[in-house]
């Protein structure tokens, strides 16, 4: 999975290094592994959340999405996936709250 951040472009690996150290201090349960040679994060087999440059689909944004499996529901209606352009602090801490929820 390191060797899949490792293999983006900039800034989506420095990007990608601090989304990995993000999400395992947020769920440290979750298992690292790739899917679909993207970065992702499962527990018992089920991926949870997962990234990927915007290179993979030639997108103008990185993406962090979520699979059906994560506990973000809101209501009838709630976002599985979000673009980034950039993390900061404000980020980094939004980012952690949706990764402890989605599996609390």
């Amino acid at each position: 999975m390191l060797a899949a951040i490792d293999a983006m472009s900039e800034p989506y690996r420095t990007m990608g290094k601090r989304l990995h150290t993000i999400i395992r201090a947020a769920a440290p349960d979750l298992a690292p592994r790739t899917w679909y040679g993207m970065p992702a994060y499962s527990r018992n087999g089920t991926v949870v959340c997962f990234f990927r440059s915007a290179d993979k689909f030639e997108e103008r944004y990185m993406t962090l999405g979520f699979n059906d499996d994560a506990r973000l529901d809101d209501g009838p209606m709630w976002p599985v996936a979000f673009a980034l352009t950039g993390l900061n602090p404000a980020e980094e801490t939004r980012i952690s709250e949706l990764i402890k929820k989605a599996v609390g």
